[in-house]
């Protein structure tokens, strides 16, 4: 790959010391740790903008902490403007045109790793990010499920887009002359049937855009990268295929994260988030989940993710105290349901999961994505 060249680093240091400020909804949320940036370097891939924080101090009207509402973003190009949106990728990649949907004429903050994108918003470099949570194909992006909890970001909004890969190559290299293709390792496994019958080996990159960069900037001539349409214009590549999934209906849904969460609505579709984790025991999981059956509330993702922190349960005894059970982990369980956190049954319903979770945390309650673009 590309050498990375060093140039100054961000530290917590770099930024005004502003105070954390408590989630406005009315449940009572376990503090989880955060972590300021430690000293990560800035590549020349990323640029992730080091002149920020003076700006910050010297305009510090541009960084407004009142809390946000559901018309500060997504949907009103004016919002956009002046508005820095960290992603995690290089220019071209999907997340920067899911940043842009989100929050049009907004200012990109390419970060060389989705931790780096927590980072900078908590951190004041950049006021929201936009990172992928699922993918239709290859299914929940793990590593973002467990930054949720361990950063203290609020959920703001969601965007989905319809992904549209394509075969891209140094200008006069063909079909035939391949003999590998480099792209993130989701992007391979979604063109497998294509890339098959090329009998090219694949080799996997931290991100698309990144892997046609990867090819432009050495001038490969048997290599190509699989990558977006503006990934071949921002690095002037040939287009050899488009299209080249194997499901034409492959959907990324992306997370718009933001220090402060906004003030929930009824005016529209909203979604929102919560964690929670439980006692061990025989239908405990589907008493948690009866608290939105019984209000008729829609849960539209649910996913389990082993505590780290408490990765093994405490070993119990049978009736008379021998022969031990040993449970091998403890979960967290993410949840998404259709409905805004100032409906009442929505408050209702968490206030009767709160009895009985030994850990319940909102993430955010957002107006619903309903378009779909295509990238």
């Amino acid at each position: 790959m590309a050498t990375k060249l060093k140039t100054p680093s961000i530290t917590s240091s770099s930024h005004p010391p502003f105070a954390n400020k408590s989630s406005s909804y009315n449940i009572n949320l376990t503090t989880a740790n955060t972590f300021p940036i430690q000293n990560h370097p800035i590549t020349s891939k990323i640029s992730c903008c080091i002149n920020t924080a003076a700006a910050a101090a010297s305009n510090p009207q541009s960084y407004n902490k009142r809390p946000l509402t559901s018309t500060d973003f997504a949907g009103n190009s004016k919002d956009g403007a002046g508005t820095r949106v960290a992603y995690q990728g290089v220019s071209g990649a999907y997340s920067e045109s899911a940043a842009q949907k989100a929050y049009p004429n907004c200012e990109t903050v390419p970060c060389d790793q989705f931790d780096i994108a927590f980072q900078a918003v908590e951190n004041w470099i950049a006021d929201r990010a936009v990172l992928p949570i699922e993918n239709s194909l290859g299914g929940s992006i793990h590593r973002n499920y467990d930054l949720l909890l361990r950063y203290r970001l609020h959920i703001v909004g969601e965007v989905q887009l319809s992904v549209r890969h394509c075969l891209l190559a140094c200008h006069g290299v063909k079909l035939e002359n391949l003999k590998r293709v480099l792209s993130h390792p989701q992007a391979l496994a979604q063109c497998e049937h294509k890339l098959t019958s090329l009998r090219v080996v694949r080799e996997a990159a931290d991100d698309t855009a990144g892997a046609a960069q990867f090819v432009a900037l050495h001038k490969l001539k048997d290599t190509a990268a699989v990558a977006s349409i503006n990934a071949a214009r921002i690095y002037n590549l040939n287009v050899l295929a488009q299209d080249i999934q194997d499901d034409s209906d492959n959907i990324t849904r992306f997370l718009m994260l933001a220090r402060e969460p906004i003030i929930p609505g009824t005016d529209r579709p909203f979604k929102t988030s919560i964690v929670f984790s439980l006692d061990e025991g025989p239908g405990m999981l589907y008493k948690a989940l009866a608290v939105f059956s019984l209000r008729d509330i829609n849960l539209t993702k649910i996913e389990s993710r082993p505590q780290r922190k408490r990765p093994l349960l405490q070993p119990v005894g049978d009736s008379d105290g021998m022969n031990p059970v040993y449970r091998h982990f403890d979960y967290l369980f993410y949840c998404d349901f259709e409905a805004s956190m100032a409906a009442p049954n929505a408050q209702n319903a968490l206030k009767h999961l709160k009895e009985f979770a030994t850990f319940l945390r909102v993430l955010g309650s957002y107006p619903m994505d309903i378009n779909l673009v295509n990238f």
